[in-house]
C-alpha cells in the first residue's frame, strides 16, 4: 500500500465522529442557512467598517467611525479576521489581505506590546493563515508549508517575544518593548494565563521552521506553573516571575487563568502529549473539588479552597467547549446550560454575574461581544446535534443586531442592564464571535472535515497530507491544522526507515530471482543504500542497532488514543479502548 494512502487513512481514521445526533424535523431548531447568512452580513458590515474607517489602526471605534492602536499597530483586525475570510469562502479578499500585510506590518517598532496578546492573535492568526493558505488560492513558494511569508512574519513577531521569557524562572513578562526587549521598570507580575498560553503557537512554530526554542521556553513557563500549584492542586491569578511567589491567591477558571487550562488540553490533542493531558486532569479533579457547586464555578482562595468570590464571569463560558473536548459531555451541558440563563436574562454575557443574587456586579456589567459562549455552543452542537444550541446561536445573532449594531460596525455594550455603548469593536469580534457563530450554523464548513478529503503536498521531507480536518483552535480561534506539525519535521530515522522498507519491498520484487540464482561465492546479499549514502553490509548492521529497542508510534496512525480519559476533537469523541 503506498506510504500516501497510509497516511490519509491514519488520519481518517484518527478523525471519524463517533455522534452523529441531529436535532430533528420538528421546527424548533432555527433554520442554520438563514442565519448562517445573518451572521456573514455581520462580519462584513463589521470588517468593511474597519477597513474604510480604521486601517491601518489596531481596531476601528465604531462610534466615531475611526481606528485606534491598541495591541501594538499592527493593523491587528486585518491579522485576526484573516482566516475568517477564508472560513466565509471569500478566498479573493484573503489573497489581497495576505499581500497588505507582507507590504505594511512591521515588527521592528518602538512599541510596548503585550506577550500574551501578540501571541495568540498576531503569531497565532499568521500561522493559521499560512497554513491555510494554498486551501485560500495563494501561490505559495517551494517548501511550503515549512516556508512562506506568512511563516516568516509569525516567526519574526515569536522572536520579539522571547526576551520577555528571560527570567528567574522561565516564566515570562506581561509586556515586552518589540524594539529594545523588556523596559527595566517593567512588573514582574504576570496574570496565569499570561505565562501559560503558549504551547499551541509556539510548538507550531517550532514544528514548521525547525528551531526548537519557541516549543522549549513554552513547555518550560508550563512546568514552571504545574510546579508552583498550591497542594491542593490549584493555582492563583498573578504570579512574580522573578520569584515564582503568587501575588493574586484567587483560583477559579475564568479570568487571568482561563487558556491555561484550554491550552494543556489543546497542547495535549495537538501534540500527543500524555503529560499535558495528565496536568490537565489533576487540575480538574481539584477545581471539581473545590469550586464546583451546583454545576457553576467559583473563585476560591488557592490555598484553602474557601470562597472568595461567589460570581461567574463571562470568559469562564469557555469551559463547557473545553469539556466537551476530554468527552465530559453531560457535565458540559448542565455549566452550559447555567451559563445560557444568564444570557437570556441580559440578551449577553456581563463580564461578573453575581451567583446568589442573580445580577450583574457594580461596574462589570459590560459585554465586549466576547465569544466564550458561543465558542461552547459550537464545540457541543458538533458533540451532540442538540436543538438547543442552535438556539443560543439564534439568540446571539439576534441580540447583537439589536443592541450593538451601529453605522460603523458593532460596538462593545457598556451596560447591559440599559444597552448603553462603549466606542470600541475588538478585533476579537470577527476573530472568534462571528467565526464561531457562522460555524456553528455550517455544519458542511471545511474546518469540521471528518477525514473523508484531504490535499496531499511534497515538502523537503516528503509527503504530506494537510486539510484532512481535526483543527484546533487557539484561544483567539486561529485554527491550526495538526498535521502540519509532520510537515516539517519527521525524525529522520522514521523517514529511512520508510524508505528503507519500501525500497527493501520493491528490490525484493524486482530481483528475486536474481537474488535466488547467487552463488554462495558472490557473497551476502545487501539491502539498498539510501540516497546519498555509502554503507557496506557491517554498518549498515551496526546503524540497524543503534535504533532503540521499542519502535516509536508512528507520527500519523489510528491507534487507540494513548491518553486514560475520553478525547475530542471539535466535540467528536473518542473513547478509551481500554
Amino acid at each position: 500500500m503506498p506510504f500516501r494512502l497510509l497516511i490519509s487513512l491514519g488520519l481518517l481514521c484518527a478523525l471519524l465522529p463517533l455522534h452523529h445526533g441531529a436535532p430533528g424535523p420538528d421546527g424548533s431548531a432555527p433554520d442554520p442557512a438563514h442565519y448562517r447568512e445573518r451572521v456573514k452580513a455581520m462580519f462584513y458590515h463589521a470588517y468593511d467598517s474597519y477597513l474604510e474607517n480604521a486601517f491601518p489602526f489596531d481596531e476601528l471605534r465604531p462610534l466615531t467611525c475611526d481606528g485606534h492602536d491598541t495591541w501594538g499597530s499592527f493593523s491587528l483586525t486585518l491579522i485576526d479576521a484573516l482566516d475568517t475570510l477564508l472560513i466565509l469562502g471569500n478566498v479573493s479578499e484573503f489573497q489581497r489581505v495576505v499581500e497588505v500585510l507582507q507590504d505594511n506590518v512591521d515588527f521592528d517598532i518602538d512599541v510596548n506590546a503585550s506577550v500574551f496578546e501578540t501571541n495568540i492573535r498576531v503569531v497565532g492568526g499568521l500561522l493559521s493563515a499560512h497554513l491555510l493558505s494554498k486551501k485560500a488560492g495563494v501561490e505559495v513558494e517551494a517548501g511550503w508549508p515549512c516556508s512562506g511569508p506568512l511563516l516568516r512574519m509569525a516567526e519574526e513577531a515569536a522572536r520579539k517575544l522571547l526576551p520577555a521569557f528571560q527570567t528567574p524562572t522561565g516564566m515570562p513578562y506581561g509586556t515586552v518593548n518589540l524594539l529594545h526587549g523588556v523596559n527595566p521598570g517593567e512588573t514582574p507580575v504576570t496574570c496565569t494565563a499570561g505565562i501559560g498560553t503558549f504551547i499551541v503557537e509556539f510548538a507550531t512554530l517550532s514544528s514548521l521552521t525547525g528551531d526548537p526554542v519557541f516549543e522549549d521556553v513554552a513547555r518550560v513557563a508550563l512546568m514552571r506553573l504545574w510546579e508552583s500549584r498550591s497542594d491542593i492542586g490549584l493555582v492563583g491569578n498573578h504570579i512574580d516571575v522573578l520569584t515564582g511567589k503568587w501575588v493574586a491567591q484567587d483560583a477559579g477558571i475564568g479570568a487571568g487563568v482561563d487558556s491555561y487550562f484550554e491550552y494543556l488540553v489543546k497542547g495535549a490533542i495537538l501534540l500527543q502529549d500524555k503529560k499535558l493531558m495528565a496536568m490537565f486532569l489533576e487540575y480538574n479533579k481539584a477545581i471539581r473539588n473545590y469550586t464546583r457547586f451546583d454545576d457553576w464555578y467559583l473563585w476560591v482562595q488557592m490555598y484553602k479552597g474557601t470562597v472568595s468570590m461567589p460570581v461567574f464571569q463571562s470568559l469562564e463560558a469557555y469551559w463547557p467547549g473545553l469539556q466537551s473536548l476530554i468527552g465530559d459531555i453531560d457535565n458540559a451541558m448542565r455549566t452550559f446550560l447555567n451559563y445560557y440563563t444568564v444570557w437570556k436574562q441580559f440578551g449577553g454575557l456581563p463580564e461578573f454575574y453575581n451567583i446568589p443574587q442573580g445580577y450583574t456586579v457594580e461596574k462589570r456589567e459590560g459585554y465586549p461581544l466576547r465569544p466564550e459562549l458561543i465558542e461552547s455552543a459550537m464545540y457541543l452542537y458538533r458533540a451532540t446535534g442538540d436543538p438547543t444550541l442552535l438556539e443560543l446561536g439564534r439568540d446571539a445573532v439576534e441580540s447583537i443586531e439589536k443592541i450593538s449594531k451601529v453605522e460603523c460596525g458593532f460596538a462593545t455594550i457598556k451596560d447591559l442592564r440599559d444597552h448603553k455603548l462603549d466606542n470600541r469593536m475588538e478585533s476579537f469580534f470577527l476573530a472568534e464571535t462571528v467565526k464561531y457563530l457562522y460555524l456553528l450554523f455550517d455544519p458542511t464548513n471545511f474546518i469540521h472535515n471528518n477525514g473523508s478529503t484531504f490535499d496531499t503536498v511534497i515538502t523537503p521531507y516528503g509527503e504530506c497530507i494537510l486539510g484532512a480536518g481535526g483543527y484546533i483552535f487557539n484561544t483567539e480561534a486561529h485554527p491550526i491544522d495538526p498535521a502540519a506539525l509532520h510537515c516539517c519535521q519527521r525524525l529522520k530515522e522514521e523517514q529511512w526507515e520508510v524508505e528503507d522498507l519500501m525500497r527493501e519491498f520493491y528490490s525484493l520484487k524486482r530481483n528475486r530471482s536474481k537474488f535466488q540464482k547467487k552463488t554462495m561465492s558472490s557473497g551476502p546479499w545487501e539491502p539498498p543504500t539510501r540516497p546519498g549514502t555509502l554503507l557496506s553490509p557491517e554498518n549498515h548492521d551496526q546503524a540497524r542497532e543503534r535504533k532503540p529497542a521499542k519502535q516509536k508510534v508512528p507520527l500519523l496512525s489510528c491507534p487507540s488514543q494513548p491518553f486514560t480519559s475520553k478525547l475530542a476533537l471539535l466535540g467528536q469523541v473518542f473513547l478509551d479502548s481500554s
